[in-house]
Parts: structure tokens; sequence; C-alpha cells
């Protein structure tokens, strides 16, 4: 089984670290949550697919945008959302 990869552009990082208070590097630990949940992105981007990921780290709940390219998780942006919080709890029954 190949090992996943991720990838993302180190600007959008560092702003997202700004805003949001969490770096991608910290983020990626998300997909390591056996109770994680994937959801398609309907909203945004016509070109490619998008997808949530909502998993937890340590004792919070964070909402990972991403997609695919070059069999790589290429992370977009990340964030601690009320709204992926209720999503998680609601599908792990917390």
């Amino acid at each position: 089984m190949e090992a996943v990869t991720f990838e993302w552009d180190e600007n959008k990082n560092r702003l997202n670290q700004k805003k949001h208070k969490i770096s991608f590097e910290e983020a990626q630990y998300a997909f390591s949550d056996s109770k994680r949940i994937i959801a398609k992105d309907l909203e945004h981007s016509k070109n490619e697919d998008r997808f949530y990921c909502f998993g937890r780290i340590a004792e919070n709940i964070v909402t990972v945008r991403f997609t695919y390219r070059n069999n790589k998780i290429r992370i977009i942006g990340a964030g601690y959302w009320r709204k992926g919080k209720q999503i998680y709890e609601e599908e792990n029954k917390i």
C-alpha cells in the first residue's frame, strides 16, 4: 500500500496560519483520525473536485479543504469551524 502524501502552497499555508491559527503541517493529521468524515465540497471550484475532511487533532475538530492532484492530497485550507465540528459530532454520535 502506497503512503499518502500531502502538498500545499506555502504562501497559502502562512496566510492560513495567520487567519485560522493552524498550519497545513498540523492539519494533515486530521486524515489520521479513524473517525474522520470526508465530504464533497459542492460550492467551490468548477475545475476540479474539492473535498472536506472533518477530523480530530488532539482535543479539537479540524475542517480541512483539499483536492487530489497527481496522487497527492493537496491541502487548500484548514480551520476550527463550528459547522465542521457539528458534522463530525453528528456523524460520530458524540
